[in-house]
């Protein structure tokens, strides 16, 4: 337990500083006047690269590096890439991922009341499920290390580690243990997604999988390929608990989700290592809206829960845990008594949806 959490803040691009923004003026009303965090805002980002050609200052990097936690409004900008046509917006999080091996993202996926899915008949709480998505291997580690050849030819390899593998599955495992278990059983089951009937990358993910999972014989382990997967998210989302998958495995599957909970903006992201952890909305910066007061807060308000839930366990302090719950808790009741933006199908702005978040908590 610490007297003070340093913060970094990372506002970023489009609605990021917006969002952002909001997110702290939640974190504060939660603890009112003995707040036992400190924020403190660092560049970074696309909109930063089109000013001075750099869109991750090293000064930003060694901030995040030593701070207790890494809170990220939104990044990218279209259009802004760098000469290989590559986001320059995205070399922020990509950066953070990798080199301080934060190698577990947590997408949580839920129904709230008050929303209604796109999905027919489906109802709140009967979509309650994590994706855990690889962070640090997969395809996506191939970034900036691909070749092209001649505008000919272009190669990009998938990684999988035995050690990477292992270490995301028995998350997947322990998340699934510590939770109350799929809404349509109450099973606390784990599902391998994959698509290891074609590759062998994807047949040594399973293969690790299935021997860590008889570690856990108290959870339901099953497998699931990956295109069959899309349609069970659809079809049937209650069955399921805890989802781990490679990285853009998880990457598209997240954003799947989240439309079947009313979008993006309701989508929060942990992304966590040993010891450091980076906490952003899964959605991206919306440049066409950035200003206009109608950005949704909610799932940068959502991460920042997980992040007072990370710093909790790691730091057995419960002031952080209980300001967490409180959190969740005004989210959900905000939501419900028609607290609801834009994006959701409400007129609620940025502002007012703050400020009542903030008015619960009080």
């Amino acid at each position: 337990m610490k007297d003070t959490y340093e913060i970094a803040v990372v506002p970023g691009d489009g609605i990021g500083p917006e969002v952002a923004a909001a997110a702290v003026r939640v974190l504060r009303g939660a603890f009112g006047n003995d707040c036992p965090l400190r924020f403190c805002d660092h560049p970074a980002g696309a909109e930063l690269y089109r000013q001075t050609g750099e869109s991750f200052p090293q000064a930003t990097f060694r901030a995040c590096a030593q701070a207790d936690a890494v809170l990220h409004g939104a990044a990218g900008i279209p259009g802004v890439v760098h000469p290989d046509g590559t986001e320059a917006g995205l070399d922020f999080t990509l950066r953070l991922r990798f080199e301080l091996d934060l190698y577990a993202n947590i997408r949580p996926i839920r129904l709230y009341p008050g929303i209604r899915s796109p999905l027919a008949d489906v109802k709140a709480g009967e979509i309650d499920y994590i994706i855990l998505r690889e962070n640090s291997e997969g395809l996506y580690a191939a970034r900036g290390a691909g070749a092209q050849l001649r505008g000919e030819m272009a190669v990009d390899t998938l990684v999988q580690t035995r050690k990477g593998v292992e270490r995301i599955v028995r998350k997947a495992f322990e998340l699934a243990r510590a939770s109350n278990g799929a809404p349509a059983d109450g099973v606390r089951r784990v599902t391998c997604v994959d698509k290891a009937n074609v590759l062998r990358s994807y047949a040594f993910f399973r293969s690790i999988f299935d021997e860590v999972a008889a570690d856990y014989p108290d959870i339901e382990a099953e497998h699931g390929l990956i295109d069959a997967m899309a349609m069970y998210l659809v079809t049937r989302p209650g069955h399921y608990n805890v989802i781990v998958t490679e990285n853009m495995f998880g990457d598209i599957l997240s954003d799947l989700a989240a439309a079947t909970i009313g979008g993006m903006g309701l989508a929060p992201s942990a992304e966590v290592g040993e010891r450091q952890g980076l906490f952003q909305a899964a959605h991206g910066s919306a440049p066409d809206i950035a200003g206009k007061g109608i950005a949704n807060p909610y799932g940068t308000v959502l991460s920042a829960a997980s992040m007072l839930e990370w710093l909790a366990a790691n730091h057995d302090d419960d002031r952080l845990a209980r300001a967490a719950s409180r959190i969740r808790e005004a989210v959900s009741a905000a939501i419900e008594a028609g607290l609801i933006s834009r994006d959701l199908g409400g007129d609620s702005g940025s502002a007012l949806i703050t400020q009542g978040l903030c008015e619960r908590l009080r």
